[in-house]
């Protein structure tokens, strides 16, 4: 991998306002695309569930963060709790959610910039979409969009999901979209619990296969450059109820800048 350059204030503020602008446009061209109802009631089956928990201890990272962080989690719920995605529509992360602001209530939280974490108003929320990430690719449901973090920050303590499985995201040009490209209904449900974030993928239908997640080629190398890199592939396995293997499909390649020395000596 390339070293990576840092770029200025200015440079940041431009790239921002050009790449908002365009998503914004990309957003009115595709409006009528977008999945936007919500229903309380709901869908019969289960096809996916996970939870990952909210006060996680990091190092040299404040506990008044990770608290404002279930602030910030509250509000962006009650966007997406619930939402409907019906064949050939698209979950837009960012355009249900909208913008983070400080006038929406919400707070400072942990925020990933230059492989340092810094505070910012909405800090936290790749914790939603990560876990909306890794369920959706247990499912038929097709990403179409997904980013990753450019750079590995925190070692793989108690780490219970391969490196590169989630979706970092940035309002509003880095976002999570997911089209429904099956014949069936899907429905999100999210709920900050107590202890966890917990998320649920249901469908209309009863689910005819399930799927795994297999990693592959991970590895970790010394750069020209003085610095660490990481990379691994993941792949989706499909199987039938009954355990049969159907097949398998590349979901994503991952490549990051560690912001840590990977290995220890004595």
């Amino acid at each position: 991998m390339k070293k990576p350059r840092l770029r200025s204030d200015l440079r940041l503020f431009l790239g921002t306002f050009y790449y908002g602008t365009k998503r914004k446009l990309i957003w009115l061209k595709m409006n009528k695309d977008f999945a936007a109802e919500k229903q309380g009631e709901l869908l019969p089956y289960t096809y996916f569930s996970h939870k990952t928990i909210l006060m996680r201890k990091l190092k040299d990272v404040d506990m008044w963060m990770q608290k404002n962080k279930i602030v910030n989690l509250k509000i962006a719920q009650k966007q997406l709790n619930g939402i409907i995605l019906r064949p050939k529509e698209i979950f837009s992360y960012w355009y249900l959610i909208g913008n983070p602001t400080k006038r929406k209530g919400y707070a400072e939280g942990m925020i990933l910039k230059n492989g340092k974490f810094t505070s910012g108003t909405g800090g936290g929320l790749c914790q939603l979409s990560n876990l909306i990430f890794w369920m959706t690719i247990h499912t038929p449901l097709t990403v179409i969009e997904r980013h990753r973090h450019g750079y590995d920050v925190f070692p793989d303590s108690n780490r219970t999901q391969p490196f590169g499985s989630g979706a970092t995201c940035f309002y509003p040009h880095g976002d999570l979209m997911i089209q429904n490209n099956t014949p069936d209904t899907y429905q999100l449900i999210i709920n900050v619990g107590e202890e966890y974030l917990e998320g649920e993928w249901r469908v209309s239908a009863i689910p005819q296969e399930k799927y795994e997640i297999v990693e592959r080629n991970h590895e970790m190398k010394l750069e020209y450059w003085g610095g660490y890199s990481r990379h691994n592939e993941l792949y989706k396995q499909c199987f039938d109820m009954d355990g049969r293997f159907i097949g398998e499909e590349l979901v994503v390649i991952n490549d990051a800048i560690m912001m840590y020395r990977p290995f220890l000596t004595d």
